[in-house]
């Protein structure tokens, strides 16, 4: 069976259901923003207790990954995340779930094949990629600004 572009898009429409995106954008903003609140109230605390600008965000953004990965490991994440979506893709918090859920997913195969294998599926190119943009950019910064 042959089926032109146009076609397929209206098969796709028909089949696909409409997604309120209003109410999406809506859970995503309150949800990112309460993420944000918790971690400026966790930075609000670090600082109280002494501890210094640097080292109070240093603080919450290790409280926010062993937050995320605790959350990912007993399946609260995911949930939140289905209601939230992009709105959990906050930079820590997203880039924990994205190293925790792969290494759930393969947990079954063994400490060393499943876990320690799969651990950095996602998240190992965006660190490895992360890394070589970052010095491609520190190469053009030192040859045209020093």
């Amino acid at each position: 069976m042959k089926v032109t572009n146009n076609e397929y898009d209206d098969m796709t429409k028909k089949a696909s259901p409409n997604s309120p995106k209003l109410l999406n954008m809506v859970k995503a903003f309150c949800i990112g923003g309460l993420i944000c609140v918790i971690g400026q109230l966790f930075k609000t605390l670090y600082t109280n207790s002494g501890l210094s600008e640097k080292e109070s965000s240093a603080a919450v953004t290790v409280t926010l990954i062993a937050i995320t990965a605790i959350l990912t490991g007993i399946g609260i994440f995911d949930k939140i995340a289905k209601h939230a979506g992009a709105g959990t893709i906050v930079p820590i918090t997203g880039f924990a779930n994205a190293v925790v859920s792969p290494a759930l997913e393969f947990k079954a195969e063994g400490h060393i094949l499943g876990t320690g294998a799969k651990i950095f599926t996602i998240a190992g190119p965006v660190i490895a990629y992360g890394c070589a943009s970052a010095s491609v950019y520190g190469l053009i910064y030192y040859l045209f600004c020093m």
